[in-house]
Formats: C-alpha cells, sequence, structure tokens
C-alpha cells in the first residue's frame, strides 16, 4: 500500500460470529489490500477491532479510511446490528462517527457474498457435475448464490444497466419438500424435533449432524458423532478396500449433498438463474469429494417437465479465498446498494 496517499483507500470488510476479515481498497478498484483476519472474540466491538487493524498497519489518526462498507452474517436494515453470533452490537451512527466515516455502508452477508461474485477469477470455481450439465450458463441472466454454513445464505444476483443488482432473500427459511421416502421419513422426525422444517433445518452444519442422528434412529444404529465436522471426517474415512469407515456418516453426508441439489434446482428455477448457480459457504470445501460424489446435481436437474431447464444451468463452488471481501469493494460505490 501507498502509504503517502492513504486517504484513496477505503476499508471493507467481511464479519462473522468468530472473525472479522477486513482489507483496504482503491474505491473503484477490487484489488484488496493489507488483508487481516482479527477474532471477535478478543475485541470488545467493531470500533475496537477496526482501530485495532488501523494500528497494525500503523496508520495514524489522518491516514485513517473516510469511507468503509462492511458485511456482518446479520440482519442489518436497522440503525441498531446486534451480531448472531457474537457479542458485538453496535449503532451505524456511532461507528460513523468513531471512526471518522464520511460514508459508511452496512450490508448482509450473503449480499456480500452475491456481490462478489462477479469480481472472481474462472479458475477461482469448481464445477460440479459438468458431465451431467447441458450449458454454459448466460451471463445477462440472473444468478443464485447459496451455501450451507451456520445456517443457509440465499441470494440473487442481476446485472442491471450500470451496476450488479443483489437481492437479498431469507431462501433458505423455504420448506422441506422430500422426494423420496427415505426423505419423508426423515421429515418426520425433523418435524418431530422442531415443528415446522425448513430447508436450513437440514441443510447447515447442524443439519449435517441432525442428518446423521435421524439415519441413526431410522437404521436403530448408535451416533456418537457429536458435530458436524466429526461427521464430515468420519465420512471421509477409508478402509483398506477404499470402502467407509463410517457408512452411518457417509451416508449422511451425500444425502446432505443430494437434499442441496434438490434445493438448489428449486430456488434456480424460482429465480430463472439461468447464469449459474454459485455454492459458497464454510461446508462444502470441506467435502468436495463427496460433493462431486453425490447426487447434487441429478438431483439438482430433476424437475420433471422443467428438467431441460435446469440442464442447461451450470453449478459451481466457490473456492476464492475473499469473496465477501470482494463484494464490499463492490458495494462502497454501486447506486443499487444502499
Amino acid at each position: 500500500m501507498t502509504r503517502e496517499t492513504p486517504s484513496r483507500f477505503a476499508l471493507v470488510g467481511d464479519i462473522g460470529g468468530t472473525n472479522a476479515r477486513l482489507a483496504l481498497v482503491q474505491p473503484g478498484s477490487h484489488t484488496l489490500h493489507d488483508i487481516h483476519t482479527l477474532a471477535c472474540a478478543e475485541h470488545s466491538g467493531l470500533v475496537e477491532a477496526v482501530q485495532a487493524y488501523y494500528q497494525r498497519l500503523g496508520l495514524a489518526p489522518d491516514e485513517q479510511p473516510k469511507e468503509a462498507c462492511l458485511a456482518f452474517a446479520c440482519p442489518v436494515h436497522e440503525e441498531q446490528v446486534s451480531m448472531t453470533n457474537n457479542h458485538w452490537s453496535f449503532a451505524k451512527s456511532d461507528v460513523r462517527e468513531s471512526l471518522g466515516l464520511t460514508r459508511f455502508k452496512c450490508l448482509n452477508d450473503f449480499t456480500a457474498m452475491a456481490l462478489g461474485v462477479p469480481h472472481i477469477e474462472a479458475g477461482e470455481r469448481l464445477a460440479i457435475g459438468e458431465e451431467l450439465t447441458e450449458g454454459a450458463g448466460n451471463d445477462a441472466a440472473p444468478r443464485l448464490i447459496m451455501g450451507p454454513g451456520t445456517g443457509l445464505g440465499v441470494a440473487g444476483l442481476v446485472h442491471g444497466t450500470h451496476n450488479w443488482i443483489p437481492l437479498a432473500t431469507e431462501g433458505g427459511h423455504v420448506s422441506f419438500a422430500p422426494t423420496d421416502a427415505l426423505e419423508d421419513a426423515l421429515l418426520k422426525i425433523f418435524r418431530r424435533w422442531h415443528g415446522r422444517v425448513s430447508v436450513e433445518r437440514l441443510l447447515c452444519g447442524q443439519g449435517m449432524l441432525e442428518i446423521y442422528r435421524a439415519l441413526g434412529e431410522l437404521r436403530g444404529l448408535p451416533t456418537p458423532l457429536e458435530s458436524a465436522a466429526d461427521v464430515s471426517q468420519a465420512a471421509h474415512a477409508r478402509d483398506a478396500l477404499g470402502q467407509p469407515k463410517d457408512s452411518l456418516a457417509c451416508d449422511a453426508v451425500l444425502r446432505f449433498m443430494k437434499i442441496l441439489g434438490d434445493v438448489a434446482g428449486d430456488l434456480a428455477l424460482a429465480l430463472g438463474a439461468r447464469g449459474g448457480v454459485y455454492l459458497c459457504g464454510g461446508v462444502l470445501p470441506r467435502n468436495l469429494d463427496l460433493l462431486g460424489q453425490s447426487d447434487f446435481r441429478r438431483a439438482f436437474a430433476d424437475k420433471n417437465r422443467m428438467s431441460r431447464y435446469n440442464a442447461a444451468i451450470p453449478t459451481w463452488v466457490v473456492t476464492a479465498p475473499w469473496t465477501g471481501l470482494l463484494g464490499a469493494a463492490e458495494a462502497l460505490h454501486n447506486e443499487e446498494v444502499a
């Protein structure tokens, strides 16, 4: 970074329940500088974390950015913002004043993820079921961005005349619709546990663990694993013949991926996402091999009278590490983002 002209740089951030990822960017550019990750638990609030970031960079008060766009893993439409999975809470006006900002934009983390997708490199996305896909996507058509993590994020992206327009949604909370007898049985168990069952109940980290436990109940098998990470790790373990050591865990992850394909296909139909489906979030990168082995793509395209429509829509996993930061950089001067 050119320290002689720090005011040329704006602050961008992608802030979740555990970590705050911060960087500097020249307004109008998507080249990220000085990317740092700070543990949220180590800072009392947003302003303190940003100030700690500036200290790391050695920026004096008169050198600090006057513009910022920060994305948060929580609702941000009101003046008071309270993080869902950590202790941070702030008023937007207080942050603007404390950091001396002339421009301050807040957006949801999945809105930022959507806005970042057009700026990733071609090598930063991995095609899923490419051999089953009949088209390359239409760049002018809407795109669907979704991903399982702590919850199930869903957003749309439409190309306007001058800017990308993000469509913030709560698509993760639509109702789960079984497509076979096993899923009928899973729904009965999930309904007993939760009442109404949204797709997010199954398609998140906790959902992977609960699919494992529900399959165990159906098969009369013990379910000693205690986290989604445990289930994922066990699903990958193989014996000397290459067979799963824990078939229950493996089946749970494969079923998770198949249901993800069902839901992604439904949402692609709802949005008309002929521009492609981009899968983000923390769960999939740890399970790419099982995603490729699963029925994700077949389920995505298996839409009866609309199967040819979905067969032409490509599906990718986003492997770019800083998509949310790129989206925050895009949003900074994007007039479609308030």
